[in-house]
């Protein structure tokens, strides 16, 4: 059986459970979600999730966000959490909210502007940009321990695992990256990045590890085939196409999920591009199609 590694995005992160416990739980959800794309049962994939959202979360206040009035909850932001929220938006060129590419309004409106543009809930972005734009920037912050704990737990579970086949979503994805480019001797058969903000520029693109070159963003030398997959109307993976930043992706796919989710990656496992990767490298151990139905 093929084993699979995944990495889980933004807003994962569990207080007051044992990292083990919520660990299981997660691989348990991916992969009933990886399965259902799959049509078949989830006992058929040997799938596992690197947890890595509580070095994050060490040594940081446990009030949430969340618990504050939306509008006040990005009025209190941490000023690096402030800068990758500005720069998102900054990137997302929304009529009336940037002038000459810089953010011209408050925060608070130019995030209900983005979340007109793409159909979603202005409370939930508000809360989603306070609470989940906070665990990236502490990702992000500049030779924090926490990234290193992270990328090591991740490249750790892989090695751990034997696992050929990473899926990387979200905050995971630039995780997984770093992590791939941080242990050269792990060797990857397929990376799969989902709703990947890698390149976001200022904020994220510009800050890997390693560093991009001359405006492209280096491929992990130990990943045989990379395959980028993100939602049309997913505003977090945004600046398409994906080659322009990464040209040595091998695949560049956008799909229709439905409705952007804030807090879980079901939708990205289950789409029709993720089976259709996954397929030729399952075929080759014992996965079986579940039978078809008939009426």
């Amino acid at each position: 059986m093929t084993a699979i590694v995944g990495v889980h995005g933004v807003g994962n992160y569990v207080s007051g459970q044992p990292p083990e416990k919520v660990a299981s739980r997660r691989s348990a959800d991916w992969a009933a979600s990886v399965a259902a794309g799959l049509g078949i049962g989830p006992d058929a994939l040997d799938l596992t999730v690197a947890y890595y959202a509580p070095f994050l979360h060490a040594g940081q206040p446990t009030a949430p966000a969340a618990a504050l009035d939306p509008d006040r909850a990005l009025e209190y932001l941490e000023p690096d959490t402030d800068a990758l929220a500005c720069c998102w938006l900054e990137a997302l060129d929304l009529p009336d909210i940037t002038v000459e590419g810089k953010l011209a309004v408050p925060l608070r409106h130019a995030v209900v502007a983005a979340a007109n543009r793409f159909s979603l809930n202005a409370r939930l972005t508000k809360l989603f940009v306070a609470v989940c734009f906070r665990e990236a920037a502490r990702y992000l912050a500049a030779d924090a321990p926490a990234r290193a704990r992270a990328r090591d737990h991740v490249a750790a579970t892989i090695a751990g695992r034997r696992a050929r086949v990473v899926i990387a979503h979200s905050l995971g994805s630039v995780v997984a990256y770093e992590a791939l480019h941080a242990h050269p001797g792990l060797q990857i058969d397929l990376l799969v990045t989902l709703g990947s903000p890698l390149a976001l520029p200022g904020a994220v693109f510009d800050r890997l590890h390693p560093p991009p070159s001359s405006g492209i963003g280096r491929r992990p030398a130990n990943v045989r085939r990379w395959v980028n997959i993100s939602d049309h109307g997913d505003p977090i993976a945004i600046l398409r196409p994906f080659t322009t930043y990464f040209p040595s992706v091998d695949l560049d796919l956008t799909e229709n999920v439905g409705l952007f989710d804030f807090h879980r990656a079901s939708r990205y496992l289950a789409c029709a591009s993720l089976a259709a990767t996954l397929q030729p490298l399952l075929k080759r151990t014992s996965y079986h199609p579940a039978a078809p139905r008939h009426s």
